[in-house]
Order: C-alpha cells, then structure tokens, then sequence
C-alpha cells in the first residue's frame, strides 16, 4: 500500500511538471502574465499596416524596455545609413557591457553586417558602433532616437543610450513599444533582418561570426516572424514578438513579463483568432459615375489608386461605413487621373482612411464638328 501512494504522487508530479512546461495558451486569458519588480508588467498586441490595438493591460505604464531598445536603434540607422557601408571598430565601442558579438577596434564590418549582430546576438557593442557611425557620436545617436519617437507621435518613450543597459530616464510603454515595432517592420530591410534565424558575418582575415538568433518565436511560433528580446535586472524579461498568418502581421510586446514566450504567443493566438485583414477601400472599384459637361463622353468613372485594409473582428460584429464627397459635375476638358473628390472610411466614430478620388479616363472638349453632329443628331 505504501508503494502505490508513492507511485500515485510521482506520477502526479510528472503529469503536474508536463502540464505546466509544455501546455500552449490558447488565447491571452489563459497567460498568467506576473509582476516582476515595483514598476509591474505590461503588454500588448497591435496589428502592424493599421496600428489597430488588438488586446492589452496595462499598455501606458513607463518602463524599462532593456534590448528591445534595438529596434528603434535598428530603424535610425537604416533610414540614415547605406547598408553597404564600411565600419571601422572605433576604440569606443570595444567591451560593452551585457551582449556582445566581440568587435575588435580597428575592425571593418558594414553596416548591414552590425545591424545582424544587433538584432539576432543583440550586441552592445553593435549598437555602439552603429551610433558613433551614424551620428558621429552616442549623444547624437540618442537624438535621433528620440526625435523619431516625437516624429511618431509617441509620448512616453525616453531614450539614453542606443543597447537598453540600465537608465532611470531610459523608458517606454509597451503601446509605444508596439508602435517602433510596427513603423520597423514595414521596412523591408529591418524586416529581413529580424526573421532571419542566422547569419555569417565574414570579418577581415579568416575570422567568422555564426550569428543565431536568440528570438525564439522564430523557431517555436507558426508564422513567426521577429522581433527582438531583452533582459536586466531592473526590466525585467523583454519581448517584441511578431507574427503572420493570412495576411495579417500582428506585433505583440511584454515588458517585465517573467513568461514573455508564453504571454507573446498567447496575445498573437488571440489576434489570429479573433480578427481578419478586411479590405476598406478597392482600387479596382468604380466609386461613383460622374456627369461630364461639354466634353465627348458624358460622364467619367472615379477610381481611388490604393488598396486599404483594416483588421475586423471575425465575428461579423464589426462593419466600415464609407462616404463620398464629390462635386455634383465636371466641366471638359478632364484629364485621366484628375482629382475629382475623396472617399471616407469609418468604424463607429473613428476615421480609418481617407483617400483622394480620381478620373479613371481622360474627357477631352467637343469641338466644332463634334457639336455640329449632336445639333443634326437631335
């Protein structure tokens, strides 16, 4: 009897220790997503090409963001920089603290090589290099960073320094977080960076750097497709996941989240679940049939140029209203491609696109024996 109760308590702690390690979250309700320091935890799941919150708690608490500062990092310098550029290891950038990819002063690596080391072995001294070379110095580099930040419209986001080591004055929240990420991630480039699992960066000599990538959702994640993760003392466990599935990218974020794999896969679950890309306006459809005074053909088809999409719930619950606002006529001659009104989209109260509206054809005047065969014809 003795045997079997401590058999029965074994096998309960093996299904126990199972259940716990290896059971996925279906949706973010199930993620126990704890504090872990005075400053608490925060995350957020946000649709990429709309910037549309999908869920999220606590998303405008400043906090430390670690690494994860390395996606700002990465979008300044590749909008400042030609990838192909040479590097060459300035003295400054040599033993960084935290992460490094081991740089040597006086080394040559491009910009393209660093931007690898920053983002898949998140190198410190990466991000130092790439500043000073970028900006000529880090102060500088911190400017730009944080004149980005006011471009994008983000108000709680403080940078001072290019890595993420420790600053009291180095914050962010995670729905600003969310919006870097989203702005990088429409550049191809930082794109491509980001999903790659590995990269060799050929130094000078013999000497090569195998880069992994420490993002795990790449390798764990269906449709994984970045970002980048983070982690001190102070900030706690750091995420900016992403992901693609049906043509919608979702980023999701978790700031000082002790189990940001799981609460990261657990808020993309729940986006991919719950919402669908719905296209808002067509390019290929023919908005309205506008009259055309005095010109060959009487009337002229509008058209807008681009496609919109916006993330609705899948539940139907959700529907656009569009309006358009045209003048009543035309006057020949119109020319293909003339502006000639705009269309609105709206979800309830909020404005999600307003595009301009165009003649799809060209309308040129009658002339003399245009208007003489129109008397004879009526």
């Amino acid at each position: 009897m003795k045997f079997k109760s401590k058999f029965s308590l074994a096998v309960f702690l093996t299904i126990f220790a199972f259940l716990c390690v290896f059971l996925p979250l279906g949706g973010l309700n199930k993620a126990k997503i704890t504090a872990n320091g005075a400053g608490g935890s925060a995350f957020i799941a946000m649709e990429v090409t709309s910037g549309r919150v999908l869920q999220g708690s606590n998303t405008q608490a400043k906090l430390p963001m670690a690494s994860t500062t390395k996606a700002m990092t990465a979008l300044v310098v590749l909008e400042k920089c030609d990838t192909n550029s040479i590097v060459t290891i300035p003295r400054k950038a040599v033993g960084i603290e935290g992460s490094s990819i081991y740089l040597k002063e006086g080394e040559k690596l491009t910009v393209n090589d660093l931007l690898y080391g920053l983002m898949l072995r998140s190198g410190n001294d990466t991000a130092v290099a790439l500043a000073i070379f970028t900006a000529g110095s880090e102060e500088n580099f911190v400017k730009l960073m944080n004149l980005k930040a006011q471009e994008l419209g983000l108000k709680n986001t403080n940078f001072t320094n290019p890595h993420g080591l420790h600053n009291q004055n180095h914050y962010t929240t995670a729905y600003d977080l969310a919006v870097i990420s989203c702005v990088a991630m429409q550049n191809p480039k930082f794109k491509e960076i980001v999903s790659a699992k590995s990269f060799t960066v050929q130094g000078e000599g013999k000497e090569t750097r195998h880069l992994a990538n420490k993002n795990k959702i790449l390798f764990m994640y269906q449709g994984g497709t970045g970002i980048k993760t983070g982690f001190t003392k102070v900030a706690g466990r750091c995420l900016i996941a992403s992901s693609e599935r049906n043509g919608m990218e979702v980023v999701a974020v978790a700031l000082n989240c002790p189990d940001m794999w799981n609460d990261c896969m657990g808020l993309m679950d729940y986006s991919h679940a719950n919402y669908h890309m719905v296209k808002a306006i067509d390019k290929d459809f023919n908005y309205r049939i506008l009259p055309v005074s005095g010109g060959k053909s009487d009337s002229v088809l509008l058209y807008a140029k681009n496609d919109k999409y916006y993330p609705l719930k899948k539940d139907g619950s959700e529907h656009f209203e569009t309006s358009l606002s045209t003048a009543s006529s035309l006057k020949a001659p119109v020319k293909k491609g003339a502006e000639a009104g705009k269309i609105q989209v709206t979800l309830g109260n909020r404005l999600l696109f307003e595009e301009k509206l165009y003649s799809i054809v060209s309308v040129d005047k009658k002339g003399f024996w245009d208007k003489f065969k129109d008397f004879f014809k009526d």
